[in-house]
């Protein structure tokens, strides 16, 4: 049997492509990685993303922390996690007091129905949570 340079590349793109630590327990280990060891709380900030999206190729979201946001009080950092997705870790936003509201927005990739997770830290060390489930119809990021 003639193995092909072409079923070499599709076999080696495939081995690349699948995404092994996709798993709800690599999702919450990433969380607690970010959080450390910082209680984390329900509230504080909105996840705004579609519940039903047709395509995963693109799925706009927004992200908002109700923070005053000046030098005494605001966000530091809002991350977004994934739990299916070959990486969990979406997007990270630093901000500081001077970006005067703790919104941010993007688009993001979604390979299968899943649930997203967005954290905000703040000034004071605390850490807030927002988790929403989001239905794919048509999948993105992996090859079946």
């Amino acid at each position: 049997m003639v193995i092909q340079r072409r079923q070499i590349v599709l076999a080696g793109a495939l081995a690349v492509m699948r995404p092994l630590g996709a798993t709800p327990e690599a999702l919450q280990a990433a969380v607690r990685d970010f959080v450390g060891s910082a209680p984390l709380r329900d509230g504080r900030i909105r996840l705004d993303v579609a519940p039903l999206v047709e395509n995963g190729n693109t799925v706009p979201l927004t992200v908002t922390v109700d923070s005053p946001m000046t030098a005494a009080d605001h966000v530091r950092t809002i991350v977004i996690f994934n739990e299916l997705n070959p990486q969990h870790d979406v997007a990270l936003f630093e901000l500081g007091p001077r970006a005067g509201r703790a919104t941010v927005a993007t688009r993001i990739r979604l390979a299968t129905s899943q649930k997203l997770v967005a954290l905000a830290r703040l000034s004071d060390g605390s850490c807030w949570r927002h988790q929403v489930e989001v239905v794919v119809t048509l999948a993105a990021c992996v090859e079946g």
